[in-house]
């Protein structure tokens, strides 16, 4: 409303009547959506320039008040009479390249309070309805000029840098790269805890028994059902049954057998 405060005061001098300030207020609405005034009168004038005050003699004709705006991107130019029927102002406005026509009645009672003229700050009132009308029943037939849409769509595609994302120490995530979190069993499945005792080759969670060859890294799993080669013949472990490991695990595994090596203080007769 600051912008629009500075518009009443510039044109008071010449706001004698509740239209004239509801004029003002449309004025300024249209300033809003990306238009400019060019002047008041059909015909334009020598050395017209846009601008966002209102031109020199907008006010002399109380019933019929006629101004012409031009789009900032120049693609559109409004002619808007503003036409005084009793306790009402009916808006008539035509986009000339393109012959589009809008019409809004506004009662000026609803938007203006006439003993209050000279007092900003208490003269209009339902300011929000009349910017709706004005952009339903204006803006929206005759298009948004090219340059607002841009700068909305740019101002939407402006993502915010939330807390969790910035960094500003650069410290480095918790997980390396390629790892994700440690799988935990569900806590809405109770019988999912020691799963993975019941099952050692089976790839399940939940589990104390600890590989040291694994280092806690995620393996393919091992279906003992289908057998072991050279240890047992398929079907040998009937599936889901308990299965215990006993020797080495395939040719390949790495790194010496934690079975032949000897306990601490193996040699401690204490023990």
């Amino acid at each position: 409303m600051a912008g629009l405060e500075l518009l009443y005061c510039s044109a008071q001098a010449g706001i004698s009547c509740p239209q004239d300030a509801l004029v003002c207020g449309i004025h300024w609405e249209l300033i809003q959506h990306g238009y400019r005034c060019l002047g008041a009168g059909e015909q334009p004038g020598p050395d017209e320039r846009k601008s966002e005050l209102l031109p020199a003699g907008w006010e002399a004709n109380k019933e019929v008040y006629t101004l012409r705006y031009k789009s900032t991107d120049d693609a559109r130019e409004l002619l808007l009479k503003a036409i005084v029927v009793e306790d009402s102002m009916i808006l008539n406005v035509m986009d000339c390249p393109s012959q589009k026509v809008a019409d809004v009645t506004l009662a000026v009672a609803d938007y203006i309070n006439p003993e209050h003229l000279n007092d900003f700050h208490r003269v209009y009132k339902n300011m929000e309805e009349l910017r709706t009308r004005i952009a339903s029943g204006i803006i929206g037939p005759l298009g948004v000029p090219t340059e607002k849409v841009k700068k909305e769509s740019q101002a939407e595609k402006k993502d915010p840098i939330s807390p969790q994302d910035y960094n500003s120490l650069g410290i480095p995530p918790r997980h390396p790269a390629g790892m994700g979190a440690p799988s935990w069993p569900s806590p809405l499945n109770p019988f999912a805890v020691g799963g993975q005792d019941l099952d050692p080759l089976g790839g399940r969670s939940g589990g104390m028994i600890v590989d040291p060859l694994r280092s806690g890294f995620p393996q393919p799993g091992i279906d003992p059902s289908a057998g072991l080669p050279g240890r047992l013949p398929p079907g040998a472990v009937p599936p889901g049954a308990r299965f215990d490991p006993f020797g080495p695990l395939g040719a390949g595994r790495a790194g010496p057998d934690p079975d032949h090596l000897p306990p601490p203080g193996y040699d401690d007769m204490f023990m």
